[in-house]
Formats: C-alpha cells, sequence, structure tokens
C-alpha cells in the first residue's frame, strides 16, 4: 500500500511582514502552481484578517496537522497560536512572540515526522532577540533543534538558473580570509554533495569552486589562499571521488555557458555566491539548509514591512520555496519506499 506523504509545514514569519499575505496568495495559486498540501502555524485571526484582503483566499483552523490535506483544496489549514491583532509593517512585541511559537511548533512538526519539510517565513531578527531568540537566524535554531552543529548546516541558494552554497555568510569582508580553512571548505562540500544526491537527485554532481582573489590569486600574484588552503581542500576532494573543480577565477564562472559546466557553485563569501543568483533568479531563489535530517527551506528574501498590507507583494519566492520543500520530500520518500 502506498503511503500519503505528511504535508508541509509553514512558519509564519513576522506577523507584520508579507510572510502572512504571500502564504495566503500562494494557496490560492495552489492549483495553477500545483502545489502540496501545506499548513500554516499561526494566528487564526490574523489570517483570517489577511484572508479578507487577498482575493479567492479561504482560512480554515485546524486541530492537527494530519487534517491538511483533507481541507486544503477548499482553505488554507492553519493551526492556530492564539489572537492577534493585524498591524501591517508595524513590528511589535506580541507579533513576535506568535513568529517565534510558530517557528518552534514548525520545527517541531518536522522533526517529528509531523510534516515532510518545514518553509519558514521571513522574520525580524532584532524582534526576535528581544523576545529571548539567542541564535543569529532561523538557520542556526533548526539546526540546535534538529542536534546538528551550526558549522554543519549548510546554506544553499537555489533557483532555477543557478545553486550556490557560500562558506562564510554574515561575516565582515575582511574577516573572511582568516575563516577559510581547508577543512571548513572540505566539510561543507561534503555536505553539499550528500545533499544534492539524496534531495535534489544529482548523485553526482559536478561541483565547480570559486578562488577568494581576483583572477584566483593569479599563481599567488594576488594572495595565496587559493594556493595554500582552498586547492589543497578541492585536490583532498577529488581523491575522495567527488567531481570538483577549482578554484576558478569568479568572474567568469556565472555567465550561461560556465554554469552548463556544473550543478553547484561554492562560494569564499556572502556576495561572490548572492549577486549572482539574485541577478538570475530574483523571483524565484529559494534558501535551502543543507546537511540537516529534515528538508528546510525559505524564501529568500525579508519581511518587507514596506510592502505589508499592500497587496503588492509578489509570491514567487514563496511558491518556489514550497515548491521545492515538497519536491526534496518526494524524494526522499521514493528512497523509503
Amino acid at each position: 500500500m502506498t503511503r500519503v506523504r505528511p504535508p508541509l509545514v509553514a512558519s509564519l514569519g513576522d506577523p507584520a511582514g508579507v510572510g502572512p499575505e504571500l502564504l495566503l496568495k500562494s494557496w490560492t495559486a495552489r492549483e495553477e502552481e500545483r502545489l502540496a498540501p501545506f499548513a500554516v502555524v499561526g494566528s487564526l485571526s490574523l489570517m483570517k484578517e489577511i484572508a479578507g484582503n487577498v482575493p479567492l483566499a479561504s482560512v480554515r483552523g485546524i486541530e492537527s496537522i494530519a487534517e491538511a490535506g483533507e481541507i486544503f483544496a477548499d482553505a488554507l489549514p492553519v493551526l492556530d497560536i492564539g489572537p492577534l491583532p493585524y498591524t501591517p509593517g508595524a513590528p511589535c512585541r506580541e507579533g513576535a512572540e506568535v513568529a517565534l511559537a510558530s517557528l518552534v511548533r514548525a520545527t517541531h512538526l518536522a522533526i517529528g515526522g509531523n510534516a515532510s519539510a518545514l518553509v519558514t517565513g521571513p522574520i525580524a531578527k532584532a524582534e526576535l532577540q528581544n523576545v529571548g531568540f539567542a541564535h543569529p537566524g532561523q538557520t542556526e535554531f533548526v539546526a540546535e533543534a534538529c542536534d546538528v552543529a551550526a558549522e554543519d548546516a549548510v546554506m544553499m541558494l537555489a533557483g532555477p538558473s543557478l545553486k550556490v552554497v557560500p562558506m562564510t555568510v554574515h561575516v565582515s569582508l575582511a574577516s573572511v580570509p582568516a575563516l577559510l580553512t581547508q577543512d571548513l571548505i572540505a566539510s561543507r562540500i561534503r555536505i553539499a554533495a550528500k545533499a544534492l544526491a539524496r534531495d535534489f537527485g544529482l548523485a553526482n554532481a559536478h561541483i565547480a569552486v570559486a578562488g577568494l582573489n581576483p583572477h584566483a590569486g593569479e599563481q599567488g600574484r594576488m594572495g595565496r589562499e587559493e594556493i595554500e588552503v582552498i586547492a589543497p581542500a578541492v585536490e583532498a576532494l577529488r581523491a575522495e571521488g567527488l567531481d570538483v573543480v577549482g578554484p576558478l577565477a569568479g568572474d567568469t564562472m556565472f555567465h550561461a555557458a560556465a554554469r552548463a559546466n556544473y550543478d553547484l557553485a561554492v562560494c569564499m563569501y556572502h556576495d561572490q555566491a548572492l549577486i549572482p543568483i539574485k541577478a538570475l533568479d530574483f523571483d524565484r531563489g529559494v534558501n535551502v539548509t543543507l546537511g540537516l535530517p529534515i528538508i528546510r527551506t525559505s524564501p529568500d528574501h525579508g519581511t518587507a514591512f514596506s510592502l505589508a498590507g499592500t497587496g503588492r507583494a509578489d509570491a514567487g519566492p514563496t511558491i518556489a520555496a514550497l515548491r521545492m520543500a515538497a519536491e526534496c520530500a518526494d524524494r526522499r520518500a521514493e528512497q523509503l519506499a
């Protein structure tokens, strides 16, 4: 007998931002976009109020996420965590408390196997820290909840044109060289290669590794990180049988002909990775956390408080995050069948 995969679960994000509205817009596009059933953990009263401003949106409260599949065709299922007034664009302490409660419950639904994947809405980190959130971001929170070391939770940005993994993320550019080590690069590429095989169907992924310096250092004339750190890591991975090349010059890695030669670009710092994917896939980029026992995706944008309540926010990235989560969950389910 074929086992029905559990629904996806989405956390609300900051209720004063665009996250709740985009989840509702995504639900209204469920048939056109062929979205798998998902439930939202959030304030039912707030979601009903927002639904009044989203054409064709309908919301229904559920007691258990197991009910989501039954009602998804008719209404967006919401696991209620309490009433909250809706003030778009005006983050507050009460909203941050709801955002945190939503993240906690949604994460544990995924960890417990009651949801097949977790999609996290955009948060305001400063607001969450005011209510006791002690993590740099949602990635670190989810990793800790999964009992995974923060350094083993690898951020990948994925879109139709490109997949990128930055070795360093939210740190100053001046601090990047000291943070890069052979062990860091090799470990994160191993995690990425394993995840690409398990969740994206890329059993022998072709991985291109960027250099740190202009022209990949020009044999040491512009820096020695390529010679002393990056190249040895690449050689070690190749000796293990991984299809890894580099270090390559970052300025020639992202044109169309170059992208045809690899499945994943590994970059040394934040902007080296995120500028090309945002240029190519700005409206369809998905933040995926690799190295977790659960599937976690997120739309690649923030709370956009200035757009909240205006109806102008684009649901494309949220739809992409929901779709990618479902595709990854389907691949894992097939492997267990």
